[in-house]
């Protein structure tokens, strides 16, 4: 991000308003609006995304009133603008509007009226090579077209019926407690990249959080134990989670000046798309070019199934609310581990007592079963 000469980012300036109070106040394409806060700290940079995303909105919106009656072009125009879409995180907004506007360049000319299920079906079967693609298409058209029945321009929803492609794999790649090794043989902890990996793995959460914490976040109770304080962007989610003794070693060389544990080399706030480009880069130095940064989220997850956590231990940890959201981070669990917990247990649940009678013993671990299953999804 450009930094100005005045210090602040781009499109930003001091000055005063009408009771000769210095502020900072933003301004592009004619959009005008004061931002609060510390500059560079968290609520101002959020302020200055939010400020970002109006005018890029106000863009995109231009013409709106010459857009067809009744076609799909009017049909994104009002939603856009309405509180459902509104009401979305800001980063839940940016990538349905993106999903959205690629649909809408090819059929936003198009009217609502004769659209049909069959048009869907072909629409959706034309992305068989990309089914994550289909599947994320197939879920915005869903939510765009029922907002469409809401206002009457339709009279049922075109994309209800659709089926989804079954995914082909569990995602993105998990990493692997060598390549982690590996990793860190290029970035030492006292490296910035180093410094990345630790606050992904140890506190398994997603990048767009990650870059967002710093020294305030951090609290030590009355035992001693530190604590990283997180609310979650895009659930809203608040957590409270106890640091690892690695991440602890890591941030010992951190400033407590700066707003983020993670800077740019200008020292300002990271963004998390620049963010997650960097971080591939040092995946490529390190010769793991087939890796990115929430393949570590995903192996913290991992490595608490394998201890045999629970679920709710787990999402304890991960935010997630269900164990259905939680379900897909589980299918990586170490299969060896579990199936050799398993047969300890049925040995353990098999031993006959003195008197020739079967004694069923009950496991030492009281989570195991729910684990297991947990594992064979």
């Amino acid at each position: 991000m450009l930094r100005t000469k005045s210090g602040l980012p781009k499109h930003c300036s001091w000055n005063k308003d009408r009771h000769d109070k210095r502020r900072v106040r933003f301004r592009l394409r004619g959009f005008s609006t004061y931002l609060t806060g510390t500059p560079w700290g968290e609520e101002f940079m959020r302020q200055y995304a939010a400020a970002l995303d109006s005018v890029k909105v106000e863009v995109q919106e231009v013409g709106a009133s010459r857009t067809k009656v009744g076609s799909i072009d009017a049909l994104c125009v009002s939603y856009y603008r309405s509180p459902e879409f509104r009401n979305l995180k800001a980063s839940t907004q940016k990538k349905r509007r993106n999903i959205i506007e690629r649909f809408r360049q090819n059929y936003g000319g198009q009217l609502l009226k004769g659209l049909r299920r069959r048009h869907i079906d072909e629409i959706i079967g034309a992305k068989e090579n990309t089914p994550e693609a289909a599947n994320n298409l197939l879920k915005a058209l869903r939510v765009l077209f029922d907002y469409a029945v809401a206002l009457e321009m339709i009279e049922s929803n075109p994309a209800a019926g659709v089926k989804r492609y079954r995914s082909r794999g569990d995602g993105i790649r998990v990493w692997t407690e060598a390549e982690v090794a590996q990793f860190q043989t290029q970035h030492p902890v006292q490296s910035r990249a180093g410094l990345a990996l630790a606050l992904l793995l140890y506190t398994t959460q997603r990048l767009s959080d990650v870059i967002r914490m710093g020294w305030q976040h951090v609290t030590v109770d009355d035992d001693g134990n530190s604590w990283i304080r997180v609310e979650q962007q895009k659930t809203g989610t608040r957590l409270q989670i106890p640091m690892h003794p690695e991440l602890e070693t890591a941030l010992a060389a951190v400033p407590r000046t700066n707003m983020t544990f993670l800077m740019s080399e200008r020292g300002a706030p990271l963004a998390a798309s620049s963010f997650g480009y960097w971080f591939r880069k040092q995946c490529d130095l390190a010769g793991l070019r087939h890796l990115s940064a929430h393949g570590l989220r995903k192996l913290g997850l991992t490595l608490l199934a394998n201890a045999f956590c629970t679920n709710e231990q787990i999402k304890a940890f991960s935010g997630h609310k269900s164990d259905r959201a939680l379900a897909p981070y589980l299918r990586s669990a170490n299969q060896q581990v579990l199936a050799r917990q398993a047969l300890a247990q049925m040995l353990r649940s098999r031993q006959v007592g003195a008197e020739g009678e079967q004694k069923i013993v009950q496991p030492r671990d009281p989570v195991l079963s729910n684990r297991s299953q947990a594992g064979s999804k």
